[in-house]
């Protein structure tokens, strides 16, 4: 009787022809980690001010490229290592477009936290001149004005972007599309000037400033991204579900608002998340309209508001004397909490996103 003798597979090793599961990566950590350390050593012999974590990253992945490449080449052979330095290529142009990104949020965070304390979040700037304060009446008129303008942008957007989609076929619904394009190149300052002839003609007072104009001056420049990227994500809804809809006898509006829009949700959600993080940290229309204070202002309909983006503004251009540093410190936390706040709100958006979007059978 002959005996069967069960053969082991050969495992994922050197001696397979293969690169082990993990090289990769292991490869690319480690080319990080080569050039921190040698970028560590430059800022400790002071040599560099500072660490230069783009230059550690950008070089460590040059380094990965290289060392991928050569590995490869020595176990898997000529062909399956072109694969790889392609491969490795493709990665290295992705993180290379993310070493801006990298950069800014380690600046921030690295000049941020000196002044990155519960003063920040419990104090205004009233009757402070040197050391000491936050940004409390910042933060709120941040929070405020933006919230505003997102309840003035989002239905006027939605619906605009639900009009071009479902019944536009006309030179309305062109000239709508046309105006939307161009109202996104327009200079954040020009919205600025325009709300501030707008409630200046209304009130007949050339000295307006409040809350609720600066809500209007962001939202002109919201509604046409909002627009855009709702009616981008509509027009992804497959047609069949609109389809099936209209066969059971359901009207078009209802089959709007019980179909097409929780079909989309989630992207409707990421669209108003990227308006919203693109006029948080708008400048000029702010201090055009909203102006700025030292004091805390809750009223969007009275008096002037200070915002995030304004004082930042206003504490690295009034840095001087003896307390300059104390200023700065201010700017660079108050940058660092509009980092968190847009991350907070797309992280919230994401979770409600998934919570009310519809839930599909397998």
């Amino acid at each position: 009787m002959t005996t069967v003798t069960a053969v082991r597979p050969m495992g994922n090793t050197l001696t397979a022809g293969k690169l082990p599961r993990g090289t990769t990566w292991i490869a690319l950590v480690g080319g990080w980690v080569v050039f921190g350390g040698i970028f560590g050593i430059l800022a400790a012999s002071g040599t560099t001010k500072g660490f230069n974590v783009v230059g550690a990253v950008f070089f460590g992945t040059l380094l990965f490229d290289v060392v991928i490449y050569v590995l490869s080449l020595l176990v898997e052979g000529r062909r399956k290592a072109t694969d790889r330095l392609i491969t490795s290529l493709v990665a290295t142009a992705f993180i290379v477009a993310l070493l801006p990104l990298i950069s800014l949020i380690w600046t921030t965070v690295s000049n941020g936290l000196a002044r990155f304390d519960i003063a920040l979040f419990t104090e205004s700037m009233r009757n402070v001149i040197g050391e000491g304060g936050g940004a409390l009446h910042a933060i709120v008129g941040t929070l405020e004005i933006t919230g505003m303008a997102t309840l003035i942008s989002v239905p006027v957007g939605l619906l605009t972007s639900i009009y071009l989609v479902e019944y536009g076929r006309s030179h309305l619904a062109r000239g709508i599309t046309f105006f939307v394009d161009v109202m996104m190149g327009i200079p954040s300052i020009v919205a600025g000037l325009f709300a501030f002839a707008l409630f200046a003609l209304i009130t007949g007072s050339p000295g307006i400033r409040s809350g609720f104009a600066g809500a209007v001056s962001i939202s002109v420049l919201m509604i046409p991204v909002v627009v855009r990227s709702s009616e981008e994500i509509l027009r992804l809804v497959p047609n069949e579900l609109r389809e099936a809809s209209y066969a059971l006898g359901v009207p078009k509006w209802l089959t709007v608002l019980k179909i097409v829009l929780p079909t989309s949700l989630a992207g409707l959600v990421t669209g108003v998340m990227l308006a919203i993080a693109r006029v948080i940290g708008e400048t000029a229309p702010l201090l055009i309209v909203a102006g700025f204070t030292t004091s805390m202002n809750y009223n969007l309909f009275n008096d002037r508001m200070m915002t995030l983006p304004v004082f930042i503004y206003t504490q690295y251009t009034q840095a001087a004397g003896i307390h300059a540093q104390a200023a700065i410190d201010r700017a660079w936390a108050s940058a660092l909490t509009i980092i968190i706040i847009v991350m907070l709100l797309n992280l919230i958006g994401r979770i409600i996103a998934r919570v009310f979007a519809p839930k599909y059978g397998r």
